[in-house]
């Protein structure tokens, strides 16, 4: 059901505005709502946004759907920029000041910025004012279709998972521990055996969290999608790599 609610979004937000419909019986994680107006699924979902430049990286990016438009709350990675405009820095400087965006600081000392969203799947402009050089940045934002997901408030989970591959010798357990976080998923895995030594996620290397008992790591992930990681051992002669699938039930979350 979950895929079912998320192609329909996407169905929607391609076709534009039409004729309303409604869905009975959907089923989304917590946190989430979702009704049907004007052809647009609303709601609040989690979206990938790519960035043209590393000096404006988006860390995390809410899409809100509301009354037949788009709007997205980014996070940025750092504390540079002042304002934002949806259009180039020529155009910026041209603009009223009231029409540059704001940031609002998060309790981790964050900046988050509410912008418009025209469409997904394009390039859109993004001038970021510079605090420092005190001068617009040209930057363009593409949000992704294809990373759409449902949207949970920040707090503690516990959900299921399921682990794939390396011939079943060792496994997680599950339950585990989830933590949502401005956007950004955290997983807790234990692993059945003392012996992991690190964990690699989208070539990332994660070190152990605990020093006694079976190995236990905290790890980005994301719901409803198989994940391919590495773990390595040193339980055999030498240490040793073994990938895996794990997968997280987003159906299962349930808030602790």
């Amino acid at each position: 059901m979950k895929k079912l609610w998320i192609m329909v979004l996407l169905l929607a937000l391609c076709a534009g505005c039409g004729t309303s419909q409604t869905q009975d019986g959907d089923q989304t994680a917590p946190g989430t709502e979702v009704s049907q107006t004007d052809g647009y699924t609303e709601g609040k979902y989690f979206i990938d946004v790519d960035s043209s430049s590393t000096m404006f990286k988006v860390v995390s990016a809410v899409l809100n759907v509301e009354n037949g438009e788009m709007t997205a709350d980014l996070t940025l990675s750092g504390q540079g920029y002042g304002y934002l405009y949806m259009g180039t820095g020529e155009e910026a400087q041209q603009a009223p000041a009231e029409e540059y965006i704001g940031y609002t600081e998060g309790a981790d000392g964050a900046y988050t910025y509410t912008v418009p969203v025209a469409a997904l799947d394009q390039e859109i402009d993004c001038a970021a004012w510079s605090i420092k050089k005190e001068a617009w940045y040209d930057r363009v934002l593409v949000f992704r279709s294809e990373t759409i997901r449902p949207w949970v408030e920040d707090g503690t989970y516990t959900v299921e998972a399921t682990l794939e591959g390396g011939g079943g010798k060792s496994t997680i357990a599950s339950p585990l521990t989830l933590i949502v976080a401005n956007g950004q998923m955290t997983a807790r895995i234990e692993w059945s055996s003392p012996y992991y030594d690190y964990m690699i996620v989208d070539f990332v290397e994660y070190l152990p969290v605990n020093e006694e008992g079976n190995s236990v790591f905290e790890i980005p992930v994301k719901l409803d999608t198989p994940m391919e990681i590495t773990a390595d051992t040193v339980a055999m002669s030498e240490p040793h790599e073994i990938d895996y699938v794990l997968t997280i039930s987003g159906d299962s979350m349930e808030k602790v």
